[in-house]
């Protein structure tokens, strides 16, 4: 088999320490190997960067473990190439597993050109993405704060939700706070709401005739403490953010053209996929690293399944999330894609459809530096108006009419 690089090194990565193999074939005869275990402190890391360097190493590789590939990634980086690896694409030889026989299986794969690295993006991107993934979570616990109050409100019989959308909004937290002061009157609680919450007065006096006790009062003081804190947090990161993105502010805008992406959803695409595209050959192979395209499991001549892929969990997430807002927009061609795809494939597979489909137009967006052009929620009965034709026709024969097409005269 060739040998690609012919000084390289494996990496077996663990919390506490490392286990590497240098292998070196640049001269006809026996492979050189030789293995040694490193610490993971700042001071073992530089040991084994100058020890990578004795031996002319140029390329590294080594398993994505978590998160414990990050000071590894960090202290190399720049001083020799480094491969980050997914561990399901290393398969060791059964029989055997040990921290020595797997970095030394890492380093012959790497020396023959057997590996496919991951993508790491360069660091400002890989700050970007520390935040918005810090503020996804964040808002996850907002929300899970958000149920604890709801399910106070509910063993104290207010049955405030059942009146008003958002509770936690700015007429549910003067109630909330009035409740927690000890107020009881439903009807002096219900005076609290605001704008258009005031139309259902007369329902918000039912819903707040309860019995809230000290107990209650407590749990939800706790609760309502507990959002305000993670929505200073929010806040804080989402300002951050916006510092980390004012370089990446253009691309960011162009993003923006495209229906159903808001500042947010711009903000998480460029941190989880960078602004340059160079790293994915094409659209199908960043649908695929996404995890936003059909799964190909066929045996036999027979597909067994045709799941999505796993992928990037956070930029999966963002997706349909965008996908679900385009599918409310008016007049776009997203809009329409989700209206035609729910009829007959339902709600979720045509959310992951437009989502696949919005990932598609951010590639070429991002890629050729342009924006959003609309194409119009008919431009596929444009496109091919025969077949929507015949697809008509059939449905009224099938409904017991006879059909008779007459081309209309041109005008």
């Amino acid at each position: 088999m060739d040998t690609l690089y012919p000084r390289c090194a494996g990496i077996d990565v663990h919390k506490a320490n490392v286990v590497v193999c240098v292998r070196c074939g640049d001269a006809p005869g026996p492979v050189f190997e030789e293995v040694r275990t490193f610490g993971t402190m700042t001071a073992d890391l530089l040991a084994l960067a100058d020890w990578l360097a004795s031996h002319g190493v140029t390329h590294v590789a080594m398993e994505s473990t978590g998160v414990y590939w990050k000071p590894v990634f960090n202290i190399l980086e720049g001083s020799v190439h480094v491969l980050l690896v997914n561990a399901e694409h290393i398969k060791t030889v059964p029989g055997r597993k040990t921290d020595v026989k797997d970095c030394q299986w890492i380093a012959q794969l790497l020396q023959h050109g057997l590996l496919k690295a991951s993508f790491v993006p360069p660091e400002p991107i890989r700050e970007l993405r520390d935040l918005t993934r810090q503020r996804t979570q964040l808002i996850g616990e907002r929300s899970a704060a958000a149920n604890r109050i709801q399910k106070v409100l509910e063993d104290a019989n207010i049955k405030l939700a059942s009146v008003a959308t958002d509770v936690l909004g700015a007429s549910g937290r003067d109630m909330l706070e009035a409740l927690i002061a000890g107020a009881t009157d439903p009807e002096k609680l219900a005076e609290l709401a605001r704008k258009r919450l005031r139309e259902k007065i007369p329902a918000l006096r039912l819903a707040l005739q309860g019995r809230v006790t000290d107990h209650h009062r407590f749990l939800l003081r706790v609760h309502l403490d507990h959002v305000a804190h993670l929505e200073d947090l929010i806040g804080r990161l989402g300002a951050r953010i916006e510092e980390a993105l004012a370089p990446f502010a253009p691309a960011a805008e162009r993003l923006q053209t495209i229906p159903g992406v808001s500042q947010r959803v711009a903000e998480t695409v460029l941190a989880e996929i960078g602004p340059q595209m160079a790293q994915f050959p094409s659209a199908d192979h960043l649908a695929s690293w996404a995890g936003m395209c059909s799964g190909n499991n066929e045996s036999a001549g027979k597909r067994r399944s045709g799941r999505t892929t796993k992928g990037n969990r956070w930029l999966k997430r963002i997706l349909v999330q965008a996908a679900w807002a385009a599918s409310h927009t008016t007049g776009t061609y997203l809009a329409g894609q989700y209206r035609r795809l729910a009829k007959r494939r339902g709600r979720k597979r045509a959310l992951v459809a437009v989502g696949h489909t919005l990932l598609v137009i951010m590639y070429h967006v991002l890629k050729h530096g342009t924006t959003y052009a609309e194409l119009g929620p008919n431009f596929l009965d444009r496109l091919e108006p025969e077949r929507l034709t015949r697809q008509l026709v059939k449905r009224l024969e099938a409904l017991g009419h006879k059909v008779t097409l007459e081309p209309r005269p041109a005008a």
